[in-house]
């Protein structure tokens, strides 16, 4: 049987229930007035090229010093910012990153995530994309987790995942991968169910990869094992 996106989605979602992704500490953002949503757009330049256990102690470095907030970023020393989210790796480039951002944000939507996110899903993405250190995975983690935009994020582990199951994708580009999958899902599913099975079935192809389908795949233990063609 050819695998697709939503037969995946289905065997996943009962091995592993729900993964509740993109984690938010709401307490935090209650306590201190701020925007939920702006954690998730750090998170997401953060997590490039990194494990998220490494993002979660930059986040942690963050909360601690009060500085998970636009405003705070973009007035806080340039190096004091380096040290707070040194664990998430290539710190350099992400604090230039995130303090271009956030100066993009407050100069130009005086840091009102509202406005931002107040229009068309590719208008938004085209103006993501055109920013420094935003590329298309980070741009669609920011829409779909943040946003709550119907748009499906593709990672390294789609990739990896489409490229040993039988799903019949190419694997040429960002674009076509992405495409399939929302095509695929929005026949199978409402227009109600389309959101949070976007953010669940990205974030279960996380689960599956980082736990089963490694670079060096477990196989015998995989939940897939009767469903895929690879195996070392």
């Amino acid at each position: 049987m050819a695998m697709t996106p939503s037969i995946l989605y289905n065997l996943l979602l009962s091995d592993f229930g729900n993964q509740n992704w993109w984690p938010i500490d709401r307490k935090y953002h209650k306590r201190i007035r701020s925007d939920p949503r702006f954690e998730v757009i750090v998170g997401a330049i953060l997590t490039q090229n990194t494990a998220w256990s490494n993002v979660e102690k930059a986040l942690i470095n963050l909360k601690s010093n009060n500085a998970l907030i636009a405003r705070k970023i973009e007035e806080i020393d340039f190096e004091k910012l380096k040290e707070m989210i040194q664990p998430s790796g290539f710190f350099n480039q992400k604090a230039q990153r995130l303090k271009f951002f956030t100066s993009y944000l407050m100069d130009n939507y005086k840091d009102d995530l509202d406005k931002f996110f107040d229009r068309n899903l590719q208008d938004i993405r085209e103006e993501l994309l055109s920013l420094t250190g935003i590329g298309p995975e980070t741009a669609d983690s920011i829409l779909l987790y943040a946003g709550d935009f119907p748009i499906f994020v593709v990672d390294t582990y789609t990739k990896r995942i489409c490229g040993r199951i039988p799903i019949d994708v190419t694997l040429e580009t960002y674009n076509e991968i992405q495409h399939y999958f929302e095509k695929d899902l929005r026949q199978n599913f409402s227009e109600e169910e389309i959101i949070p099975i976007f953010k669940e079935l990205h974030a279960l192809i996380v689960n599956l990869a980082k736990n089963y389908c490694k670079k060096r795949p477990d196989c015998d233990n995989c939940p897939l094992q009767n469903h895929c063609e690879f195996k070392e």
